[in-house]
């Protein structure tokens, strides 16, 4: 496996500008999740005082995207445990594990058997985005997304049913339905790219509104490199804010802990003052937890719900790190998890994942399937910086180690400038 390890000097280029609104709001959305009470607000941390022992750029960190790498992850879905490591499974080399990929990702009621890719583009060849997609069957929309900046959105049939009929598939961009139906890419294929062309559309490519938060799991079992993590998070704002003083870059934070705790999820708001994130997630630190579970998916439910995004931003990320699980196994879970990013999907919120120290194999699928259904990529921690507990080496392919502030820096450059 090639694991260079890299940093990235210079300059941020973000460039931002005015955005159209979004065609509807949260408040429209059906799969919304119910209001939910509790969660306390930016400021509300007397508690813990927070830490100041971190420093940043000493965190090492890999990325792996499953929907740029699909024919990898369709072999995991297709293959055998005893076939694993013939496509060059770098956790297992011997094949000692036998772990069956496919059952990790039914664990979480996900089924990525059955995408449709699109691209929408300009009528001279730009990419668009903010254009809503709607995948139609007989009139009824089976998933919702929305192009980001490379003017790219993915659809899913069944993906939380498992109803597999693909018969009669239409395409809907801004509420216009497209002729003829799209083609979908399965497990084992080459990615069939659907291309539309929006010659009308109001939306342009010069667009550059972003919205960016972090979900931080701040239980105990964080607590040996969440200082780190917090002054990567500052610095990474930092960096954004000093080479883009003309730009109204809007930053929130939510950092969570799990039922039974001091609190559930703290909120700082979105803000184009950046120095509110920044003194919020210094003030915050891990404590409480217990079980290996944790609330991941009041963090998600909360995330929509507390958070006031720009429903016109052209690009939204939402950074989530942790080390544990859903509590998969108590009622509602899995479906508020569905419900949470069917409706980042829909919204085109790129949920990215960064995997920490503790996480299983069971939650590494969780996490890359959050990534998968919203267009977002996984990050994973590794142990070449010697910082925290060990960390799972991730069934992925071939990746570099960057410094995960640097990372998510190229990751949010990336979203945003295309």
């Amino acid at each position: 496996m090639k694991r260079t390890l890299f940093t990235i000097a210079g300059a941020i280029a973000l460039i931002f500008s005015s955005c159209s609104k979004a065609d509807f709001s949260f408040d429209d959305y059906p799969y919304a999740p119910e209001k939910a009470d509790g969660g306390a607000i930016m400021g509300d941390s007397s508690d813990n005082g927070g830490g100041q022992g971190g420093q940043a750029g000493k965190v090492t960190a890999g990325e792996w995207n499953d929907l740029d790498n699909w024919l990898f992850w369709g072999k995991l879905m297709t293959n055998t445990p005893d076939e694993q490591n013939e496509q060059g499974d770098q956790s297992d080399p011997d094949n000692q594990q036998r772990v069956n990929y496919r059952e990790l990702t039914n664990q979480w009621k996900f089924n990525t058997s059955q995408r449709v890719a699109v691209r929408v583009t300009d009528g001279s060849g730009k990419a668009l985005p903010g254009i809503s997609v709607h995948l139609l069957q007989a009139g009824k929309t089976l998933w919702m997304s929305r192009t980001d900046v490379f003017g790219r959105a993915d659809c899913w049939v069944g993906m939380f049913d498992g109803n597999d009929n693909a018969n009669g598939l239409t395409i809907s961009l801004d509420g216009a339905e497209m002729p003829g139906s799209p083609e979908i890419t399965a497990w084992g294929d080459e990615v069939k790219l659907n291309e539309y062309t929006q010659t009308n559309s109001t939306q342009t490519a010069s667009q550059y509104d972003a919205d960016i938060l972090f979900i931080v799991d701040a239980t105990g079992s964080m607590g040996d490199e969440i200082e780190y993590l917090k002054a990567d998070l500052v610095d990474i704002i930092n960096k954004a804010r000093n080479q883009n003083l003309q730009v109204k870059l809007r930053t929130g934070a939510l950092f969570y802990r799990d039922e039974g705790d001091d609190y559930l999820t703290r909120v700082s708001q979105f803000s184009d003052n950046l120095d509110d994130t920044k003194k919020f997630i210094s003030k915050q630190s891990a404590g409480g937890g217990g079980d290996y579970p944790e609330a991941v998916h009041t963090a998600l439910e909360h995330s929509i719900q507390k958070l006031s995004w720009n429903n016109g931003a052209r690009t939204k990320l939402a950074f989530m790190l942790l080390d544990a699980p859903a509590h998969i196994d108590q009622q509602g879970v899995i479906e508020s998890l569905h419900k949470s990013v069917e409706y980042y999907a829909a919204q085109g919120i790129k949920l990215i994942p960064v995997a920490s120290s503790g996480v299983d194999k069971s939650t590494e699928f969780m996490l890359r399937l959050f990534s998968i259904t919203t267009g977002g990529t996984y990050v994973f921690l590794t142990d070449d910086s010697g910082i925290g507990g060990e960390h799972l080496e991730a069934t992925v392919g071939e990746y570099d180690v960057e410094i995960l502030g640097d990372l998510m820096v190229r990751l949010i450059t990336k979203y945003v400038a295309g």
